[in-house]
């Protein structure tokens, strides 16, 4: 971990914090996290993948850890964060890259392969497939209809109601919940404590998650607050609406999906259909493989670091 360098980057009008770690003329591969995470989730996949020449990049994505924090949702659309990206890959001079993404970083890695496909040598997607939009009805509406108002992307709508929740119980315990705490199906927030957490009983960590771990995303979070990453949530609307010109478009890219069983956007209702019925690959033509692995949640890439690295590893060597 000491070997990992940082620095801060000005692109797109704002700080980016950037960690770093291989050779500056190898390949380039783009980290990109999700929530409520940070480039740390990457660790071990940039140990991994600079061990065997790549030049791996992981930033704190905007809102999060050490890059600038913007107030407003309406500063976290698909549009600003891409514009990040795109600034990031042209200011290290490295012409295209191979991007990873997870969660809502797997969600902007599509963007980015929608948006700037001559930056993309290819892509690998853990957890979250690509989601076509539907002209007919607006992202929030569809998921009340269908999961109800406290499904969790609902629940995070309105600001300052989760982040008061959260300072019920503290970073530290609400980051623990959602990291280790995971469960297939839909994930329904009570309006009493919504993360489920019991502070009358100590729940060990797993193996693939240290003390030290939680420490760090806590002292971080501790510091930023978690509105940066609930604001990108708040832009899903937002996203809806300026993404009208890419409706119907297929992703052009060479991309690999990656999903634990037990992942709860893998167990949402629907997602196995679209993911293994036609639909993805008729929307991603260029899909290589879905690489389904068995009894692992969420967070993929920690609890099974280096399955994933092998995956990341033989499907970009052969580009």
């Amino acid at each position: 971990m000491k070997t990992i360098t940082h620095r801060h980057l000005t692109v797109n009008g704002l700080a980016l914090h950037v960690a770093e770690k291989g050779p500056l003329n190898g390949p380039a591969i783009l980290f990109l996290h999700g929530f409520p995470e940070l480039w740390y989730t990457w660790r071990s996949q940039m140990l991994a993948l600079s061990a065997k020449g790549y030049r791996a990049i992981a930033p704190d994505l905007r809102g999060y850890g050490d890059s600038a924090n913007p107030s407003s949702s309406t500063e976290y659309t698909s549009l600003h964060v891409v514009g990040d990206l795109v600034a990031l890959i042209q200011s290290l001079d490295v012409g295209a890259v191979f991007v990873v993404g997870h969660d809502w970083g797997a969600m902007m890695g599509w963007y980015l392969c929608l948006y700037r496909p001559d930056l993309v040598k290819a892509f690998v997607s853990l957890t979250v497939p690509f989601r076509p939009r539907n002209p007919k009805v607006k992202p929030v509406d569809a998921m009340k209809a269908s999961f109800g108002v406290d499904y969790y992307m609902c629940r995070f709508q309105k600001r300052g109601d989760m982040e008061d929740e959260i300072a019920k119980y503290g970073s530290k315990e609400v980051l623990k919940k959602i990291i280790t705490g995971q469960k297939p199906g839909l994930p329904i927030m009570p309006k009493e404590n919504p993360f489920g957490i019991n502070l009358k009983t100590t729940t060990p960590l797993p193996c693939w998650f240290s003390e030290e771990d939680l420490n760090y995303y806590a002292d971080k979070f501790d510091k930023t607050g978690f509105t940066g990453g609930l604001n990108y949530y708040r832009a899903l609307d937002m996203n809806w609406e300026l993404t009208a010109p890419w409706s119907q478009i297929q992703v052009k890219v060479p991309v690999k999906f990656i999903v634990g069983d037990l992942d709860l956007t893998y167990t949402t209702p629907g997602v196995k259909e679209y993911v293994h019925g036609g639909g993805f690959k008729l929307d991603v033509p260029l899909l290589d493989d879905v690489v389904v692995l068995k009894d692992v949640g969420h967070f993929i890439n920690q609890e099974r670091a280096d399955d994933i690295n092998s995956l990341i590893y033989d499907f970009f060597s052969k580009f």
